[in-house]
């Protein structure tokens, strides 16, 4: 969340950064400063009568030793009323504090200088394009088609067991699905970072720290009984690993990378850009999380764009990079950057990864803070993710793009991982 500080000092300048992500702030931001405010006024008149207590206090002993007892029974009535008022006073002062985390909560995070307005999806800027789309042939079959014939996935299989979105890979299919992690986690580790093997549900406090909650629970499949969350991402459960951790300067960056299951609801998902495997409600996906100081984070966040390139080019996909425009930023994220692969036989652009930069919206959530040696003050570190790499559609254009008449060809970068190079 953003800080409150910055809100007070900066008001028109949150308002106005944040209609980039066509959000209206004017009433939350006023609201705030003018609680805060009424804050400043109560802080003053409790600190008042604090100091008129301590006074009157002093003056009950002094007016006791002179016998003067009627005075002195005065005065305490006089005490007691202030005692009341500073409790009234603490009582409001609670009640704006409350209220103020309420509105804090409803602010997204603010768009990087970089970040251009726009509506949606249509307003992202490409910009990068790598590697040659290849010609789509009249005998090219979708990847739906492809899992069915050669026998790697079985949806209706995953209807009758559980429901629509959720897949059952088998054989080969099933054998790529765990090449494909392997392969990415390897040159994860290779690339510097720690593998973590997370939970696959968290409770309330990890949702709420890196933004999922309260705005997204429609979005996640709640178990009920323990009040746990099914994680839609391993973003969630790595990044909550440091959720209170104070981090000396030092050990930073913090580079994690995790696979897990991710499980979305998706709730009003349907049609033909739904079929087969562009949109489910389990699949899998290997992440990669920083934890940086805030003057490497944009530096950081390009090595992470980067080494993402890497990994679709070793899979020898054509690829294009987007920076996504203020109407189609999440809520919690400042800057993203998003793949998108080419699906020869679909004929479109599939989105299979999101790096992102969050600054310390995250780590305001988290209480995530640094300390710098010799120095007294904390810092909120920054936080970055991005999937590296979605499985699904990465499987779709590898079927689509790699079809032959012999059967689909793997990527040699995978032949080590699944031991056959041709699916057939």
């Amino acid at each position: 969340m953003l800080n409150i500080r910055f809100i007070q000092d900066n008001p028109e300048l949150v308002i106005e950064k944040l209609k980039v992500k066509n959000f209206n702030a004017s009433e939350v931001v006023k609201n705030i400063v003018d609680l805060y405010d009424r804050k400043r006024k109560i802080q003053g008149l409790a600190d008042q009568a604090k100091a008129d207590m301590n006074l009157i206090s002093k003056e009950i002993g002094e007016l006791m030793k002179e016998g003067r007892k009627e005075e002195a029974g005065a005065a305490r009535d006089k005490t007691l009323r202030l005692k009341e008022a500073i409790k009234e006073y603490d009582k409001e002062f609670a009640g704006i504090d409350e209220k103020v985390g309420e509105l804090q909560l409803q602010l997204p995070n603010l768009p990087h200088e970089s970040v251009s307005q726009g509506k949606g999806a249509e307003d992202n800027t490409v910009v990068k394009t790598s590697g040659v789309i290849p010609p789509k042939s009249e005998s090219a079959m979708p990847h739906w088609e492809l899992a069915r014939k050669y026998n790697l996935i079985d949806f209706e299989l995953g209807v009758k067991i559980t429901g629509a979105g959720f897949p059952v890979y088998r054989g080969k299919g099933a054998q790529l699905q765990r090449a494909l992690v392997n392969f990415f986690l390897d040159e994860n580790r290779k690339a510097g970072y720690e593998e973590i093997q997370p939970p696959l549900m968290v409770n309330e406090d990890s949702g709420f720290g890196t933004g999922q909650l309260p705005d997204k629970e429609g979005q996640m499949y709640h178990v009920t009984a323990e009040n746990f969350y099914l994680i839609p991402t391993a973003e969630v459960p790595v990044t909550n690993l440091y959720r209170d951790v104070i981090i000396d300067a030092g050990e930073l960056p913090l580079k994690n990378t995790a696979y897990s299951a991710c499980f979305r609801r998706e709730a009003g998902s349907y049609g033909k850009d739904v079929r087969g495997l562009n949109r489910l409600h389990q699949f899998d996906k290997v992440e990669i999380v920083q934890i940086v100081s805030p003057e490497r984070s944009y530096q950081v966040l390009e090595e992470m764009v980067n080494h993402v390139s890497g990994l679709v080019e070793k899979l020898e996909l054509p690829y294009r990079i987007l920076r996504l425009c203020g109407g189609d930023l999440s809520f919690t994220s400042a800057l993203t950057f998003d793949f998108e692969v080419f699906s020869s036989a679909q004929e479109k652009w599939l989105e299979v990864s999101s790096v992102s930069n969050f600054e310390e919206f995250q780590s305001n959530r988290l209480k995530l803070r640094y300390r710098e040696k010799g120095v007294k003050k904390l810092r909120f570190a920054h936080t970055l993710n991005g999937s590296a790499l979605a499985l699904p559609r990465i499987v779709a254009a590898l079927f689509e793009n790699n079809q032959t008449d012999k059967g689909i060809k793997i990527p040699s970068a995978l032949v080590p991982y699944t031991g056959f190079d041709l699916i057939c």
